[in-house]
């Protein structure tokens, strides 16, 4: 666990740097053309809130911080248009970014020290999972309500 605390904290110190390196994946990727309706500084922001507090998610395992804090960003993709499989490709993409950060700040690991990348990777893929769920959920609350306040 002390190594994936580690790497937990290396994420962090870096946030804003990854959030930079991850708008630049998005921008260029091919199934994520929407998101050009995106603010440039409030999709850096964000994300880099998200990689900044995520101790507090991985470790912590808070799932009711991941459900509020996805919930919303779900109404605000619908909001500006995104289409879901862009914004659940995108949650994807964070993803991929972290772990290719990881593995080129770790290098040569020994045989302990991969158990702990393992680690960082699981718990990596417990947040991501959740984090598309309530995306989604919140995706769906804000269309439906678009949906009857279009009806009145």
């Amino acid at each position: 666990m002390m190594l994936a605390y580690r790497l937990v904290r290396l994420i962090e110190t870096h946030s804003a740097e990854l959030a930079r390196g991850f708008r630049q994946k998005l921008q260029s990727c091919d199934k994520c053309h929407h998101f050009g309706a995106v603010p440039a500084e409030e999709f850096e922001q964000r994300v880099a809130e998200v990689y900044h507090h995520l101790g507090k998610w991985l470790l912590g395992k808070s799932e009711r911080a991941i459900e509020s804090q996805y919930r919303e960003l779900g109404r605000r993709r619908a909001q500006q248009g995104i289409p879901v499989s862009e914004m659940i490709w995108a949650i994807a993409l964070s993803k991929e970014n972290l772990v290719e950060f990881l593995q080129s700040q770790t290098g040569e690991l020994q045989p302990v020290a991969i158990l702990g990348e393992l680690e960082i990777v699981q718990l990596l893929g417990y947040f991501f999972d959740r984090a598309a769920y309530y995306a989604v959920v919140g995706y769906e609350e804000a269309s439906v309500a678009d949906a009857v306040s279009t009806r009145v």
